[in-house]
Order: C-alpha cells, then sequence, then structure tokens
C-alpha cells in the first residue's frame, strides 16, 4: 500500500515491510537533510493537541519546518477554541481540513485519531489516542533501535513501569512482534500488560514472560524500555500513590545488565531514571527523542507524496 494521503492511526496498519520503509526513508532523510530543505515547501501541518506534549508536537513543528512548511498550531483548546462552547472533535476536523494540507491530532480519548480520520479527507497522524496508541513514537523507537543495533530481529526486550496504560508500549510491542522478539513484562500487577494485547501476541507466537522483579531478568536484556508511571491515567489518586515511584534506576543498575544493553524511555521521566544514568552509554533516551525529528520529516513527506524510499 503507498504512502500518499496515507492516515497513521494504529502501528498495526502497517506491515513489516511498510515500516521498514519507514526506517529507511528516515535514514534517508537523516543523511541527506539539505536536500529536502524546500520538499514541502507550500504546505500547511495542523497540530492539534488536546493533551501536554512536547517531544511530539514540537518534532511534528520542526520537521515541517525543515522541510520548507508551515505549521498552525492549537494550544490550550479548552480555551482559546471553539470546543470550549461544545463543538465536537469531529466538527473542529472538519474546520480545520479548510486550513492545512495534513493533521496531527493528541487527544485524550480512545478512538480520538479515527473519529478525526473519518472527518477529512486529508492525512491525519495520531500523536497519542489516551492509552491505546501512540505509532510516531513507535517508528522512533523503532528507528532508534536499528541505528543504534544495526538490526531490529531477534533482540530481547524489556518493557519495565506502566504497561496498562502506555500507550507508547502497546504500539511497540505490536510493531516488534513482526522481529522475532522476545518481551519482558515487568510491572507490578495492577499495571500489566492488558489482556488484549498478550493475547495477540500469543496468536503471532511472540514469546514472553512476566515479573515484577527487574533484576531477575535483566541479564537477559538487550533492550530495557522503561516508562513512567501515568498520574493523569488513573481515576482514583490512592490507586497512583500505591505505585508511584515503584521503579527507580540508578547507576548501580548496569552491574546487574548486559555491558551493551541499551535503555530507552519515551519522555517525559518523572523519579524512574536517575540523571547520574544521563552520562551512561547504555542511556540513549535523549537520542531516541532527537530520532523522532527525522521519522517525523520521513513521515509528512511519505503523507504528502513528496518524500519517497530510495
Amino acid at each position: 500500500m503507498g504512502f500518499k494521503n496515507r492516515d497513521v492511526i494504529s502501528i498495526n496498519d502497517f506491515s513489516k515491510q511498510d515500516i521498514l520503509e519507514v526506517l529507511d526513508t528516515a535514514a534517508e532523510v537523516e543523511k541527506n537533510n539539505q536536500k529536502y530543505r524546500e520538499a514541502l515547501k507550500g504546505y500547511i501541518l495542523a497540530t492539534l493537541f488536546f493533551e501536554p506534549s512536547t517531544r511530539t508536537r514540537f518534532s511534528f513543528q520542526a520537521a515541517m519546518l525543515r522541510l520548507g512548511g508551515q505549521f498552525i498550531a492549537l494550544s490550550n483548546p479548552k480555551s482559546t477554541s471553539s470546543m470550549a462552547k461544545g463543538e465536537t472533535l469531529y466538527d473542529t476536523i472538519k474546520m480545520v481540513d479548510g486550513y492545512c494540507d495534513i493533521i496531527a491530532v493528541r487527544h485524550p480519548e480512545v478512538g480520538s485519531a479515527k473519529v478525526a480520520a473519518d472527518a477529512t479527507a486529508k492525512p491525519v497522524i495520531n500523536c497519542g489516542d489516551g492509552a491505546h496508541e501512540h505509532p510516531t513514537q513507535t517508528f522512533t523507537d523503532l528507528y532508534t533501535i536499528k541505528k543504534t543495533f544495526g538490526k531490529i530481529d531477534g533482540l530481547k526486550v524489556g518493557f519495565l513501569g506502566d504497561l496498562k496504560y502506555g500507550r507508547t508500549v502497546h504500539s511497540l510491542a505490536s510493531a516488534l512482534s513482526y522481529f522475532n522478539p522476545k518481551f519482558y513484562f515487568i510491572s507490578p500487577k495492577t499495571l500489566s500488560m492488558p489482556e488484549e494485547h498478550l493475547k495477540e501476541l500469543r496468536a503471532k507466537n511472540v514469546e514472553y514472560e512476566e515479573d515484577e522483579d527487574l533484576l531477575k531478568v535483566s541479564k537477559q536484556l538487550d533492550v530495557l524500555y522503561v516508562t513512567r508511571i501515568q498520574k493523569e491515567r488513573f481515576m482514583n489518586p490512592e490507586d497512583y500513590a500505591k505505585v508511584k515511584g515503584i521503579y527507580k534506576l540508578k547507576a548501580d543498575f548496569l552491574n546487574h545488565a548486559k555491558k551493551d544493553l541499551k535503555i530507552l524511555h519515551p519522555l517525559p521521566r518523572v523519579d524512574e531514571i536517575d540523571p547520574e544514568l544521563d552520562k551512561y552509554a547504555q542511556s540513549i533516551y535523549f537520542q531516541q527523542a532527537h530520532n523522532g525529528l527525522f521519522v517525523r520529516e520521513a513521515l509528512l513527506g511519505m503523507l504528502l507524496g513528496k518524500i519517497y524510499k530510495k
């Protein structure tokens, strides 16, 4: 399936070949960035973020500017848009459709990205719909893994922290299932990987283990994907208090891990990774965040039919 005018709603909409095409295109854009400085000249991106964002919002906006395009942005929508007057997301997207060529949207409700896509013929990119998915973060994660290891296949990947509400975990596990992984899901039982996702992995014959103790499996891991405990997803503050700060990585953790382990994190972090770990070669989460720029440049160019795999 071609990429022009395509929506990016769920990572499950992309085949293994699709994923590799995005990663190859991102590598081309990173290597030859000057070549694409006017690739999207005359195009406008609308960024509609109904939840807080730093990396995703800024990287999409920077990507559009680096490709010669422009962006319009909706920030603080509850007070600065007609949604404060009761306008639905569907109607908001119908209106924005007339002002731009492509739309990036983040919204707290599961399924909101699909609602947005149904409201417009313009390409819609899901930048996070509640606890559901975050597919462009997944492309960024995969790109980082491929750049670091030179491959994606056959890796042992640990997911640590909030696996119940962690949309980045859900998307990444689905995508990695194409590449013969073994997963280690490390979390308190109250934040374990949802059964629907485990069922999907079993159907694909993907091997996985679940545990609450990181040190039991740390020597097995090639990648440790750390997530924060997401306070905003908890309905009851008391439930959040029970798991807050349950995992805190410090530099001494590296004594219990492979020498070539790589630690990823979709960010922002709270207290789950001590800043002292930042200086170690195993910690690549800031490089990971910066890689999102090249991935999003590639996606914008591909969806608008202006950048192709070489």
